[in-house]
């Protein structure tokens, strides 16, 4: 299965507006299925009631689950199951083992502003060793 995900993901790298569009058909049918299933458990529970979005008569029992079905498929050959539902960042930082917001103590997140102004600091003193490089460079420019 991982060969075949790995397979499509190559080839529709090559093609992002396919790419593009089986996703979000993905992303509509899995939440069609969600929503329907949802219906239809709600509809059963309540002995037929009409007030749900749509009547179990009218759409057989499968429609719902089939539609999750097929949009889970779409987005895990996609290889965007993950990316759409949980974000980029938060594998990403599950991944280099960071904490979460809410998790990090005081000390982290001044050390993490800490560091943040020496990054700004050091960017500050490079960027004017750079301005005095530019004005020598060009005055041996004028010069030659």
């Amino acid at each position: 299965m991982k060969k075949l995900q790995r397979k499509i993901q190559i080839y529709l790298s090559h093609h992002p507006l396919l790419y593009a569009l089986i996703v979000g058909i993905g992303i509509v049918l899995f939440w069609r299925g969600v929503w329907h299933s949802a219906d239809q458990i709600h509809s059963t529970i309540e002995f037929f009631s009409a007030g749900s979005s749509m009547s179990i008569m009218d759409t057989p029992w499968w429609d719902g689950p089939l539609s999750f079905i097929v949009g889970c498929l779409m987005l895990y050959l996609t290889g965007a199951f993950t990316s759409s539902f949980i974000g980029n960042e938060l594998i990403l930082s599950g991944l280099r083992g960071e904490k979460k917001l809410n998790e990090r103590t005081e000390a982290d997140l001044k050390n993490e502003v800490n560091s943040i102004s020496d990054i700004k600091e050091e960017l500050f003193v490079i960027s004017k060793k750079l301005e005095i490089l530019e004005k020598k460079a060009e005055s041996n420019h004028k010069s030659l």
